[in-house]
This record gives C-alpha cells, sequence and structure tokens, in this order.
C-alpha cells in the first residue's frame, strides 16, 4: 500500500500549519491532486531540505570549472552515449521514485503538447514523439533527442506559416484527441533504500555531467531551450484564445539568453510548467468530451 507523505498523514494543527499542506489544498495551480501529492511529497523530502543547499552551489562551481576546461578539449569532442547510460543508471539507483514518475512523465507530456499545436495548426507541421515507458529507455539520447525536437518543432512550425502566409490563431474546436494520462504508474519505479534523491538535487548533480559530455553548442541549446516555455505556452494559448493561462510561465523571454548556471533550476520550472499546460489541455478536453483516468 501507498504511504501518504507526511503533510497528508498528519493532522492539520492551526498554531503550526504545515506549508506543504497548504500547497496540496490550494488550487490556484492547475496541477491534479495526483501529480502534486508526487510532487510536494518530493519537494519535502530530507534530501530536498538538507542536501540540496550543499549540492546547488558545489554544482555551479563544477559548471564554470568545466567550461574552463572545454576551452582545452577538441571543440567537438562529446560522449552522447555515455552521458545517457551514467542519467539512466543514476536515476535508477539514487532517485526518488517520485522524481523518476516525474522526469518519465515530462517526455510524454511534452510530446502530446507539441502534436496538440500541430494538429490545430493551420500549416501540416512534422513532430517526432519520445515516449519512454521504462527508465533504459532513456539510454537512446534521448534527454538530447528530446531538446533537438523542441528546436526543430518551432523551426518547422514557423517555416510553415512564413511559407503560407498564415499565423496561428484561436480554434474553434480544438482537437485534444492526443491529451491523456501517460501510461505509466509510479509504483513501477525503482524505490530501494538508495532511492532517496529528490528531483532537483538530481539536476544539480546531472546538469554538470550533461555539460562535460556534451559539445559547448549542445550543452548550451539544451540549456536555452528552457525558454521556449513562453513560446510554447504562447502557441497554446493562442490557439485556445486563453492568454490568462500563461500566468504561470516564468522562464524567461526566450529571445533574452540566460547565464547556464541557472540550468537545474530553470530545468525544473520547465517541467512544471509542462505539466500545468498539459493539466490545462486535460481540463479543457473533460469540458469538451471525455476525461482520462489518472495513473500513478
Amino acid at each position: 500500500m501507498k504511504r501518504l507523505p507526511d503533510f497528508l498523514a498528519q493532522e492539520h494543527d492551526p498554531r503550526d500549519p504545515n506549508p506543504w499542506l497548504a500547497l496540496y489544498l490550494d488550487q490556484s495551480t492547475p496541477l491534479p491532486d495526483h501529480v502534486k501529492q508526487a510532487w510536494l511529497a518530493d519537494s519535502s523530502s530530507a534530501s530536498r531540505q538538507f542536501l540540496l543547499p550543499f549540492v546547488r552551489p558545489l554544482a555551479r562551481i563544477t559548471i564554470v570549472l568545466i567550461q574552463v576546461i572545454k576551452t582545452v578539449l577538441p571543440r567537438r569532442w562529446a560522449a552522447s552515449r555515455l552521458l545517457h547510460w551514467l542519467l539512466a543508471e543514476g536515476l535508477k539507483r539514487f532517485v526518488s521514485p517520485e522524481a523518476n514518475w516525474l522526469v518519465m512523465r515530462h517526455f510524454h507530456l511534452g510530446a502530446q503538447i507539441l502534436e496538440f499545436i500541430a494538429r490545430n495548426a493551420p500549416v501540416p507541421v512534422e513532430t517526432a514523439p519520445l515516449k519512454p515507458l521504462v527508465l533504459d529507455d532513456l539510454k537512446d539520447d534521448l534527454f538530447l533527442k528530446h531538446d533537438l525536437n523542441l528546436f526543430n518543432f518551432v523551426i518547422r512550425l514557423g517555416q510553415g506559416l512564413r511559407f503560407a502566409d498564415r499565423q496561428l490563431a484561436p480554434v474553434a474546436a480544438p482537437d485534444f484527441s492526443m491529451i491523456e494520462e501517460p501510461p505509466l504508474m509510479l509504483a513501477d519505479f525503482p524505490h530501494s533504500r538508495l532511492n532517496f534523491i529528490d528531483l532537483q538535487t538530481a539536476i544539480e548533480c546531472f546538469t554538470p555531467v550533461y555539460q562535460l559530455f556534451l559539445t559547448d553548442n549542445d550543452f548550451w541549446r539544451a540549456a536555452n531551450s528552457l525558454q521556449l516555455d513562453e513560446t510554447i505556452g504562447l502557441y497554446a494559448a493562442t490557439l485556445l484564445g486563453t492568454p490568462e493561462h500563461l500566468v504561470l510561465l516564468n522562464n524567461k523571454h526566450p529571445l533574452l539568453p540566460m547565464s547556464t548556471l541557472r540550468a537545474g533550476y530553470r530545468l525544473v520550472l520547465h517541467g512544471l510548467s509542462t505539466e500545468m499546460l498539459h493539466a490545462v489541455l486535460m481540463r479543457m478536453k473533460a469540458g469538451s468530451g471525455t476525461q482520462a483516468t489518472p495513473t500513478q
């Protein structure tokens, strides 16, 4: 039986209110309960509280040192296969089940959102969906492919609209057929005693590794793909005619690249933005017809 996180298992004390319970019960952020529970259980963990404050500054110092080291390495040196093997094995052996579930969901949600935009755009747009089912699937360069897919999608959509002299516009009856809960069960992810590292700490640890084993161009592009959250959000809001849904997007302006030092923190924001946009689409799909069953 799945154990409830402490903020749900403990009785509310008005003299000492639990901030995680407040965030869980708050309805202002468009997240379904099963996702919010996993997110907050991971965020309220001892790893997040005690390990992250030490890991984050060390990770950022390491990014600077690796940048210095890369000035003497061949410009095109990279080891993407080794990188993805390390990432997948690290996730399997040391990262919490909630964090792994959220990571794997992200590929599915991102693929569905891009497909939603493509299906409702006034011009045809090619997509290349990534929908891994187990952590070993990540070894097929999936993190790198995810970044490439995002930029390629924006380029293909932009080229198609310019060539046809068209623009995105609100759609009277949007096609939500691709928006659904990913077929991923939280209980299926590793949950040994070593699987305790939270999502934010894991991302901070993995970011310098990502930088080390990719070319400068690939790492810079990956870090700055995060600023396309606003771009994708604008596409979806335009098709839906709902600009108010952009209020929780805050990964900075896409035309103003940021330092890679904060890439780990911004990657977490990217994941949260994707979850919220997908939740909005799920609600609108439910209002237009059918509702998918949450999967944990």
